[in-house]
């Protein structure tokens, strides 16, 4: 089973088409071909640092002369992509207004749409109110009499 991160478009007045499903967890193709995967899921900054990473670092290790270095950063560059890069559309969509409905598991991206589609169409939920703070008097720190700069007490001696 597949675990989707449903993202709604900014506004309250979308249709169902525009509800977006990230798949989350390791991306093969992101890890084979990042740049590559980053441009398709118009990730254009990310895929030009990645593109650019990858060739200082194959420069870099030709020129000084350590291609096994060279070959195990750019390993580590691919497999960064392959695990965040979902998390990185995610970000970026974030960024853009949109909100995360919440989570979906599901065996395929169209039970993931049916699922989202009956769960969505409920009644909204309200959010649960969030817990106050209650100060306990016994746990307090004692007042500690005498000289104070502020907040902060002093003994007066040097």
């Amino acid at each position: 089973m597949a675990v989707y991160v449903v993202m709604e478009p900014p506004g309250r007045g979308h249709e169902a088409d525009e509800t977006s499903f990230v798949r989350d967890g390791f991306s093969w193709l992101g890890f084979f071909v990042p740049p590559l995967w980053l441009l398709w899921h118009r990730r254009w900054i990310e895929a030009g640092l990645a593109f650019v990473a990858i060739a200082l670092v194959a420069a870099g290790a030709e020129t000084f002369g350590m291609p096994l270095f060279g070959a195990l950063l750019i390993l580590l560059i691919m497999l960064y992509v392959g695990l965040e890069g979902q998390a990185l559309r995610l970000a970026a969509m974030a960024r853009h207004g949109w909100r995360q409905w919440g989570v979906v598991v599901a065996d395929s991206l169209d039970d993931a749409d049916l699922r989202y589609a009956t769960e969505a169409g409920e009644a909204p939920q309200e959010p649960a109110p969030e817990p106050r703070l209650q100060l306990e008097p016994s746990l307090a720190r004692p007042v500690q009499p005498g000289p104070a700069i502020g907040l902060v007490p002093f003994s007066g001696k040097r």
